[in-house]
C-alpha cells in the first residue's frame, strides 16, 4: 500500500500504542488516584503538550493548549472574538471554506440576530483561477474596512492545497480594526507557522492529520499573549479554565488561568491525548524545519512526474511554487465526473490511498514523515494505470 492521505488522516506511529497503554495500566492500577499518580498525572496531562505545539506553530508555551476538536475550538474563539458591534459586524472568510467552518461561521451570525446574506463576506479566486491573490483578499479587507469584525482564514486550503501568505492578511486585517482568526487544519505539522510573530489573534486546529494523533483525537488553540491577563473577555467557561490554586475549591466565582488554558471547558481525554504525545515526540526528534525541507523535494518530484507522463489528462489545482502549498497535490482528472470517480475506485484497489472529492479532484500528500520517493513513484504508475479506459 501507498499511503498518501496524510491530509485526511495521519498513519499511526509505532510507539502509540505504548502510550495509550501506560493510561490504561495507571488506570487499571490507580483508578482515580492516577489524576496524581499516574506516570503522567493526569491533572497536568496537557501542560506536557504545550512546549512541542508551540514549537510547531510558532508561539510561547502560554499561548497554545490542547483540548476539545476544532470545530468545538472554533466556536469557543468565536464567543470571545465575534463581537459585533454598531456596523462592525461582518465575517469575511474564503467562498469555498471547509463546510464546517461556514457552518459555524454562520451559526455566529445568527446567533447574534444577522443574517449570511448580508453580514457574511466571501472571498473567491478570480474568474478562471483557482487561488486566492493576497493583493485581492487586502483589498477586500480594505473596502469592508470598519463593517469588518472578523477575518477567518485557513493556513492551507483544503481543496486546492494553496498556502496562503498570512502575514501581511493579519496586517491588514488589523489596521482595518477586525480581529483574525486562523484554521490550521492543514497547516500544523505541514508548513512553517509564526503565530506569535505574525500577530494572530487565535487559531485553531486537529491533529488527526498531519499530527498524527489518531481519529478524533483532541484538537489545539493558540491565542496571542496579548490576551493573556485579560480575564475581561467573554468566553465559554469551564471549571479545567479555573485558576489552578483554586480549582478545586469548587467555588462559584471564575477567575481564568493566564493564557490559552483560560479557554479550557473539561479535564483532557487522556486515551485521545496520548497519541499526540507518542507523535510529538517524533516530530521533536526530526524537526519541522528539516522535514519542510523534504516536503517540498517530495512534492516536487510528485508534480514533475505528474507534469511529465500525465499531460492532459490530469491538471495540478495547486499552485505551482513550492512556497505557496504543503505537501498535499490536489489533481483535477480530465474526464467526465463519472469516469474520473472510477479513475479514483482503481487507484484504491491498486493501493494508492488518497481521497476524492466531488466532482473531479483527487487530494494526494507525500508526507514527510513516513513517504518516500518511491512511494511517490508509484503512486503515479498506478495512477498513469488507473486513467487507462
Amino acid at each position: 500500500m501507498v499511503y498518501l492521505a496524510g491530509h485526511s488522516l495521519g498513519l499511526q506511529p509505532k510507539s502509540t500504542a505504548g502510550y495509550v497503554e501506560e493510561e490504561l495500566a495507571d488506570w487499571r492500577r490507580l483508578g482515580v488516584l492516577g489524576h496524581h499518580g499516574a506516570k503522567r498525572p493526569w491533572i497536568g496531562y496537557h501542560e506536557g503538550i504545550a512546549a512541542p505545539l508551540a514549537d510547531l506553530v510558532g508561539a510561547l508555551d502560554t499561548e497554545v493548549v490542547a483540548m476539545n476538536s476544532l470545530t468545538v475550538n472554533l466556536h469557543s474563539m468565536m464567543v470571545t472574538f465575534f463581537r459585533p458591534d454598531g456596523a462592525r459586524n461582518r465575517i469575511l472568510i474564503e467562498k469555498d471554506a471547509f463546510p464546517s467552518d461556514r457552518y459555524a461561521v454562520v451559526s455566529h451570525l445568527e446567533l447574534h440576530g444577522l443574517r449570511a446574506e448580508e453580514h457574511l463576506i466571501e472571498v473567491a479566486a478570480r474568474p478562471g483561477e483557482r487561488h486566492l491573490r493576497t493583493e485581492d483578499l487586502i483589498a477586500l479587507i480594505e473596502r469592508a474596512g470598519t463593517r469588518l469584525a472578523l477575518v477567518l482564514l485557513p493556513g492551507v486550503q483544503y481543496l486546492t492545497g494553496q498556502c496562503l501568505d498570512i502575514e501581511p492578511l493579519i496586517a491588514a486585517a488589523h489596521r482595518s480594526g477586525a480581529i483574525v482568526g486562523l484554521d490550521l487544519a492543514h497547516s500544523v505539522g505541514n508548513t512553517l507557522l509564526s503565530l506569535h510573530d505574525w500577530n494572530a489573534d487565535f487559531a485553531v486546529w486537529c491533529s488527526y492529520k498531519y499530527l498524527n494523533a489518531g481519529p478524533g483525537a483532541v484538537g489545539g488553540c493558540f491565542v496571542h499573549a496579548r490576551y493573556a491577563a485579560r480575564a475581561d473577555l467573554p468566553r465559554l467557561a469551564g471549571w479545567w479554565g479555573q485558576a489552578k490554586a483554586s480549582r478545586f475549591e469548587m467555588g462559584s466565582e471564575f477567575t481564568p488561568i493566564a493564557g490559552a488554558e483560560g479557554w479550557q471547558i473539561s479535564n483532557p481525554p487522556i486515551l485521545s491525548t496520548a497519541p499526540l504525545l507518542a507523535s510529538l515526540d517524533i516530530f521533536k526528534r526530526a524537526g519541522i524545519r528539516r522535514l519542510r525541507e523534504k516536503s517540498i523535494l517530495l512534492t516536487g518530484f510528485l508534480q514533475q512526474l505528474v507534469e511529465g507522463l500525465l499531460p492532459g489528462l490530469v491538471q495540478i489545482i495547486t499552485p505551482g511554487t513550492p512556497g505557496d502549498r504543503g505537501c498535499q497535490l490536489s489533481l483535477r482528472i480530465a474526464k467526465p465526473a463519472r469516469e474520473a470517480k472510477r479513475c479514483h475506485e482503481r487507484l484504491t484497489a491498486a493501493g494508492v490511498i488518497g481521497d476524492w472529492r466531488e466532482p473531479d479532484i483527487i487530494r494526494l500528500a507525500p508526507t514527510p514523515l513516513y513517504n518516500s520517493f518511491s512511494d511517490v513513484f508509484n503512486a503515479v504508475d498506478m495512477l498513469t494505470r488507473a486513467l487507462d479506459p
